[in-house]
């Protein structure tokens, strides 16, 4: 979680939130293996996969709640956490999509917004700029999509427990994706506002 708006951040390096972090990333690679083992002639290992993206989550909520308690905020951590988020979503969206549990198009929307934001902090870098601020709407986006993922990839059968997870699994697709595009606009808006506000001062 981004949790850097308001404290005091350190430089330190060696945090237990950036541990946590750092593990997240590392488990990246592990949790794309799993989901496309199978298309690999490999076993099918999605409650690896289910359990390797649970850890993930828990490990998201400790290190923001950590950095809080212990005054342990970083710089590195406002660039570790959202990293981590982000790669999840990609590796997530890569491994669904590959095993035609997703359509191409949900992948090429959500893509889609991540390369406006990319073209957003590009600007904003020529400009002097930070990148943006994770708002209340990206948090909400990515909290559905993360829901979102686990219940698709555990609808990939056949039976009651996976129809209930369909159902439920695209209704937090829908939200995670209206939202992750309504986020990808105030960024735009936020954006251009600098911009203009410093062409103005110029």
């Amino acid at each position: 979680m981004e949790v850097q708006e308001t404290r005091v951040q350190t430089d330190r390096v060696l945090t237990i939130p950036n541990v946590l972090s750092a593990a997240r990333l590392v488990g990246v690679p592990l949790f794309l293996w799993l989901i496309l083992r199978p298309e690999f002639g490999g076993p099918k290992s999605d409650e690896w996969a289910l359990l390797v993206l649970a850890l993930s989550g828990v490990s998201d909520y400790l290190d923001g709640k950590l950095a809080r308690r212990w005054n342990q905020i970083s710089s590195l951590g406002r660039i570790l956490d959202p990293a981590a988020d982000r790669l999840y979503i990609l590796s997530t969206l890569v491994g669904l999509t590959w095993r035609d549990i997703l359509p191409i198009w949900l992948t090429a929307v959500l893509l889609a917004r991540e390369l406006v934001l990319l073209v957003m902090v590009g600007i904003l870098r020529r400009h002097g700029y930070p990148p943006p601020q994770v708002n209340f709407l990206g948090k909400a986006a990515t909290f559905n999509l993360m829901y979102a993922f686990p219940l698709l990839l555990l609808s990939d059968g056949s039976g009651p427990v996976h129809t209930i997870a369909a159902i439920f699994g695209w209704a937090f697709a829908g939200w995670g994706t209206t939202l992750y595009w309504w986020a990808g606009v105030l960024y735009v808006v936020q954006v251009r506002r600098l911009v203009k506000a410093d062409a103005a001062a110029g």
